[in-house]
């Protein structure tokens, strides 16, 4: 009697979309689950590549050493000021730049294609091009300033400490803004032109258009690309490791950086993965925190 039960038509109809869904399942634990849980568990270890005799479980030991490491909070004391710095003048300068491309001109098509380019390059690529600008002896920055009088030697923009990280900051502002413009130029063309017109009509001026309309047109694109980009800045290696590498004396290590030479340099997997779980943490406290704040997904009362 339970066998007839169990195979009846009705029954393998409910069991069907969940094992439809099992392939998709299974490739998400392995892709995802597996890995970020082989991290925690690392973290509880002491794994390095030039001791593997004494790689053992270690328990929290790892992370309180994380709380008396001073390259740590220098780290992230760096990481804060990157994201703050990259995030508010991709967010200015993508919002400016998309108010100028909104509008309908004579070969705004290929404008537009130019200016989006930067996004569409690898950060290996970028950092090779920046380098050469940067370059102290032959770079077109120094030349350029020599020639205008601005500067009266050549400086050594990446490894002098007064400026190797603004000049990161404005290597990665190049490649970034264009992600605002494009995800704000999508959000912007959904506007009805009716609604400036009638600001104008009943006297409005071009700024309350701007912030009566506009932006809360846009409130729920703003949020979202500017968690994507905190996320994506703050994990941020490619650019820096390629044109500092976290130095000089730890001036631009952020904390993907240290992470990244703890693991791959010092060959040093245990107090790395320690590094990423913290890393995961601060990020998920603080996009939990930033989604609840904006009022994400919430739809405005009437």
């Amino acid at each position: 009697m339970n066998e007839k039960r169990l195979l009846t038509p009705k029954r393998w109809g409910n069991l069907a979309p969940y094992l439809l869904m099992l392939p998709t399942i299974a490739l998400l634990c392995w892709l995802l689950i597996y890995p970020v849980g082989n991290v925690f568990y690392t973290s509880l270890r002491q794994e390095m590549l030039s001791r593997p005799k004494q790689n053992a479980f270690i328990g929290l030991a790892n992370y309180m050493k994380i709380a008396g490491d001073k390259v740590f909070w220098e780290a992230l004391g760096n990481s804060l000021r990157w994201v703050i710095a990259e995030v508010g003048l991709q967010l200015v300068g993508g919002l400016g730049l998309v108010l100028i491309l909104k509008k309908k001109f004579r070969g705004c098509g290929a404008f537009r294609a130019i200016l989006f380019l930067p996004w569409a390059l690898s950060g290996v690529l970028v950092s090779m091009l920046w380098s050469m600008m940067y370059y102290e002896n032959v770079g077109v920055l120094n030349d350029l300033l020599q020639n205008l009088g601005i500067i009266h030697k050549a400086i050594a923009w990446t490894g002098n400490k007064n400026t190797a990280f603004w000049a990161l900051v404005i290597a990665e502002l190049w490649r970034g803004i264009p992600f605002f413009s494009i995800m704000l130029l999508a959000s912007l063309q959904s506007v009805p032109d009716e609604l400036y017109e009638a600001c104008r009509v009943d006297g409005g001026s071009p700024f309350q258009g701007f912030f009566y309309i506009t932006l809360p047109y846009v409130k729920e694109t703003l949020v979202l690309t500017t968690l994507l980009r905190t996320i994506w800045e703050f994990n941020s290696v490619d650019l820096i490791l390629n044109l500092t590498g976290g130095g000089p004396v730890h001036k631009t290590t952020t904390l993907a950086v240290y992470l990244a030479n703890t693991a791959r340099k010092d060959g040093n997997f245990g107090y790395g993965s320690a590094l990423a779980v913290i890393s995961f943490l601060i990020l998920l406290v603080f996009a939990a925190s930033y989604l609840k704040m904006s009022g994400f997904g919430k739809e405005e009362e009437m």
